[in-house]
This record gives structure tokens, C-alpha cells and sequence, in this order.
């Protein structure tokens, strides 16, 4: 018979079981505020979704015309069941928790969800990060018209619920053109969004290769390695993405293409002289220095056991450079080197609104507290991922 952690009964207080009507309710009756309003704002954007798409659902899923289904709405509705059931799943997991052996409840793994979930700053960017990304998956049911599409409504009307309108036709008004700025916020964090995932990665993969490469192989590779990274690093970035933007200027789905490629390219550095310091140290172990006897291949080192050991940093490193190259992007577009138009991100947006700022401020108002709003998210889901992979705070 196998034991069990003994603060993990399986027993909970009947009142968790209230979150299986509304999900968050169960975590907000024990005194779980941070899980409960997290959760509750999800399920705001659930409902809001339904109720905002489902009637136009056949206007939106065949928005190419009949016979020819958009995918974008479709990811919406398969994004729309995923979250229900998560959150339905997270309220189920409150009310009668998984047992745990006493091996499992002492594991890293336990300790590190044990450890995230303690910090209430990191779970508050949690599911501020959460919230985003759903809002984005969900953006098709949510906007209320085509973000591109210009003479909606009336030119530089102000969002409705400021004027006490009895309607909300346009949630944070529109712009210069007539553009709903609500729906090209939505359209927009999607872009944004991407870019600074898809550039992290690319810097995260590149500079991880890079930097264990150089640890691990040494003498001429790494001094050749560190000596390009060390001069990229000399050089100002913003500089040398104007450089860069400026001669490879192109329109369309290129254009967000080369933003996400140079970000991706011109930020690997850090990642890198962080990789090589881990790999270094990590390279001295009993572990490593075992498989080399067993005649290990040096790829199956690097990729299968140091890599995967120097992690916890880039992780932490990922989840800040995120919100950092949303910044970057957001400069960049608010010097009108960013993604081109007509396509809107939230640095475009704020660049839109510089002209009509006293007379519609809304426009570069909105998109600017989403930046601030992501950007702030990122970085203290960052924080709560340094502490909970610190192994000096165990």
C-alpha cells in the first residue's frame, strides 16, 4: 500500500465544491484570492466570448465567403472549449485534489508548482500572461468588427461607456478613420504577442546552442564564440536594429516576418553568456564527466544532459525578455520602422494616436496601458519563476 502525503488528503472543505458552478468561487470560499480572481477573469472572458460570438458564429466562421471556412475562427471555438474545460478541470482538481505518495509530494516537481503557486506576485502575472493569450486565441468571437475596416463608425468618437451612451457599440471608440480602436486592440495583441514569443525563441534556441557549445568544446571555439558575442553586445541594439530595418525594408506578412527575425537574431547574447556559465559549471560533474567514459557522443552531451540542466535561467531569462522585446517592437513601430501597415499592433497603434493625441486620446491611450498591462505580466511571472527555481530558497 503506498503512503500518502498527509497535507495532501484527499478531504477538502465542502465549500470548494461551490467552484464546479462558477470556477474560482471554490478557491475564493478558502481564502485563495489569487486563484479565485484569476480564475474568475477567465471565466468573464468565457462568457464574454459566448455571448459576443455565438449569435454571429456562421457570420464569422464563413467570413471568406459560403462554402469557404476562416481558420482563425475555428481556433477561436476549439480555444473556447480548452479553456472551458481547464477552468472547469482547475475548480474539479480544488474540490478533490489527486493524492500524492509521499515520493511524488517530495518531489522537485512538487516543490516547484508548491513553490509558484506560494508567490502571489508570480501567479498574478500568471494569469495576467493566461488572460492574454486567451484573449488573443478568442479574439475572433470578441471583436466586434474587422480591425482594418475603415468608416465603422463615426471618425474620433469616444468610447461609448465614457459618455454614459446607452450603448457600447464602440468599447474604446474609434480612430481618425473610423477604425474601431477596440477591435484593432484585440487584432493587435495578437501580433504583439507573437513577436515576442516567436522572437524569444529564437533567441533562447540560438543563444542556448551557442553558449553550450562554447562551454563545452573550449579553446579556440569559445574564444571565437564569446568574442562575436562580446561585440554584438558592445554594439547599441536600437541602433542596430534601425540599421538593420532600414536596409531590409518589406510590406505584407515579410515585413512582421523580418520584425520577428531580428529581434530573434540581435538578442541571443545574454542567453548565451548564461548557458556557458551553467555548461562550465556543469560540465565538472560526476554525471557528465560519466557519460563521457561510457563514449558518449559530444551532441547527445550537450543536447541531453547539460542543456537540459542549464535551463532553469533561461527560463527565468525567457519569461522577462518577452515583455522587453514587446517593448522593442512597440519602439520600433512607434517610429514607424515597425510591423508595416495596414496591420495593427499596439506600437502601430500608439503611432497612430501621436497626431490626434489632444483631440482623441483614447487611440494611444489603450494600447499603451496593454503594453503596460503585458509587459508588467511577463515580468512578474518572471520573478515568481527566479524564486521558485532558486535552489538557494528551498
Amino acid at each position: 500500500m503506498t503512503a500518502t502525503a498527509p497535507n495532501r488528503n484527499r478531504k477538502q472543505p465542502p465549500q470548494t465544491r461551490i467552484g464546479l458552478l462558477l470556477p474560482g468561487l471554490g478557491h475564493l470560499a478558502v481564502g485563495e484570492w489569487t486563484f479565485g480572481l484569476g480564475l474568475l477573469s477567465l471565466d468573464v472572458l468565457l462568457v464574454w466570448s459566448a455571448v459576443a460570438g455565438f449569435p454571429r458564429l456562421s457570420e464569422v466562421v464563413f467570413s471568406r465567403g459560403a462554402g469557404n471556412v476562416a481558420l482563425h475562427p475555428v481556433i477561436a471555438l476549439v480555444s473556447w472549449v480548452v479553456l472551458g474545460s481547464g477552468l472547469w478541470w482547475a475548480a474539479y482538481r480544488r474540490a478533490w485534489p489527486r493524492e500524492l505518495s509521499v515520493d511524488e509530494f517530495q518531489s522537485n516537481r512538487q516543490y516547484f508548482l508548491r513553490s509558484v503557486r506560494a508567490h502571489r506576485t508570480g501567479m498574478f502575472g500568471f494569469f495576467g500572461v493566461l488572460f492574454l493569450m486567451a484573449m488573443t486565441f478568442l479574439t475572433p468571437l470578441i471583436a466586434p468588427f474587422d480591425p482594418d475596416a475603415i468608416d465603422m463608425g463615426p471618425k474620433n468618437v469616444a468610447p461609448t461607456w465614457l459618455s454614459l451612451a446607452p450603448t457600447f457599440d464602440y468599447l474604446m471608440g474609434t480612430d481618425e478613420f473610423g477604425r474601431d480602436v477596440f477591435s484593432r486592440l484585440l487584432y493587435g495583441g495578437r501580433i504583439s504577442l507573437s513577436i515576442g514569443f516567436v522572437a524569444v525563441g529564437i533567441t533562447a534556441t540560438l543563444g542556448t546552442t551557442l553558449g553550450a557549445t562554447a562551454a563545452f568544446f573550449g579553446g579556440i571555439i569559445d574564444n571565437v564564440i564569446m568574442w562575436f558575442t562580446d561585440m554584438l553586445l558592445s554594439l547599441p541594439r536600437l541602433v542596430l536594429l534601425l540599421t538593420i530595418v532600414g536596409l531590409f525594408r518589406v510590406q505584407g506578412t515579410k515585413g512582421i516576418f523580418l520584425i520577428i527575425v531580428i529581434l530573434g537574431l540581435t538578442g541571443w547574447m545574454g542567453v548565451a553568456r548564461i548557458v556557458r556559465s551553467q555548461v562550465l559549471s556543469l560540465k565538472q560533474e560526476e554525471f557528465i564527466q560519466a557519460a563521457q567514459a561510457l563514449g558518449l557522443s559530444d551532441q547527445r552531451i550537450v543536447f541531453r544532459h547539460l542543456i537540459p540542466n542549464a535551463m532553469a535561467p533561461v527560463i527565468v531569462y525567457c519569461s522577462l525578455a518577452i515583455g522587453s522585446t514587446m517593448l522593442v517592437e512597440a519602439g520600433l513601430s512607434f517610429l514607424g520602422l515597425g510591423v508595416p501597415p495596414p496591420t495593427s499592433t499596439w506600437g502601430v497603434m500608439v503611432n497612430d494616436g501621436r497626431e490626434p493625441l489632444r483631440i482623441a486620446p483614447w487611440i494611444a491611450t489603450f494600447p499603451g496601458l496593454a503594453i503596460v498591462a503585458a509587459v508588467m505580466s511577463f515580468n512578474l511571472l518572471g520573478d515568481g519563476l527566479r524564486d521558485a527555481l532558486d535552489p538557494r530558497l528551498r
